[in-house]
């Protein structure tokens, strides 16, 4: 087993030592959502590659690096491009960097993504506030001996995500006038989409958006003690008896256009949360 706990700390320290930052909270952007770390005052930026134990994402559309600075007067740290299972990372390698972020101070982690719309009153560009999920990706990031020291050996997920981070995000998207909707997301490890019947059988079991990340990243913030805030952006409709063909250049289009629409949303909740 690898040494979690010590690699995390000795990444930490890399991190404060060259972008010299506390943060309260950490954020991972999604595909295509990579423009907030633009907003960001005073910003430090460091390739993963020079960050110790972190392997570098394979998707294209994320940058790979992580940059720190000040957002709506909040110290944070992004994560620009996150690592998925399907690169054919460990769950243990795509969770490391929210080890990282409880090393590093944090108190909150904002976990966004791309997915794709199984409720039929959703639409493309639309914002999903994640309630609640379902991991349906066969396997979970704790799986393993358990170090008491980074969490408890059973996690309650009652509530992965934190209610007033929730509530804060509903009225700043109300406020703003961006179409946002509470909803379920459902994860499965991909690469391939999901065919017709999968998605009638997702819409079954409750849920609204499915994707091939975030859940691991949630389930291990929780078992730091982190508070949990999950968006998405609806990027294509996965309704069965309407399905169309879809390329990756429009999900990432999609997501670049619905982009600030989240982003304003991450600012007004970081101006007014207490972290």
């Amino acid at each position: 087993m690898r040494a979690i706990r010590k690699e995390a700390i000795e990444a930490a320290e890399v991190i404060k030592d060259r972008l010299r930052i506390a943060p309260k909270a950490g954020i991972i952007l999604g595909t295509g959502l990579g423009n907030l770390a633009k907003r960001l005052g005073d910003p430090r930026s460091l390739p993963y590659h020079e960050i110790p134990y972190f392997p570098p994402p394979t998707v294209a559309s994320h940058a790979g690096q992580m940059t720190a600075g000040v957002l709506a007067g909040q110290q944070v740290a992004i994560m620009e491009g996150r690592l998925h299972f399907y690169e054919g990372y460990t769950l243990e390698q795509v969770t490391f960097p929210v080890r990282v972020f409880r090393a590093l101070g944090a108190v909150a982690v904002i976990v966004t993504c791309a997915c794709g719309g199984l409720n039929h009153q959703h639409e493309r560009g639309d914002i999903i506030i994640i309630e609640d999920h379902i991991n349906l990706m066969g396997v979970n990031p704790l799986i393993g001996p358990n170090d008491d020291a980074l969490g408890p050996r059973f996690p309650d997920m009652c509530a992965p995500y934190d209610r007033d981070l929730l509530r804060l995000a509903e009225s700043a998207a109300l406020r703003h006038g961006i179409r946002a909707h509470r909803g379920v997301y459902a994860a499965m490890t991909g690469p391939s989409l999901e065919t017709r019947a999968e998605y009638r059988m997702l819409r079954l079991l409750g849920a609204d958006a499915i994707g091939m990340s975030t859940v691991p990243e949630v389930i291990v913030a929780v078992h730091a003690g982190l508070r949990v805030l999950g968006m998405g952006v609806i990027t294509d409709l996965c309704l069965a008896d309407a399905l169309q063909p879809v390329k990756i250049e429009e999900i990432i289009a999609v997501a670049n256009s619905a982009g600030p629409k989240l982003e304003q949303i991450i600012i007004s909740v970081l101006a007014e949360a207490m972290l």
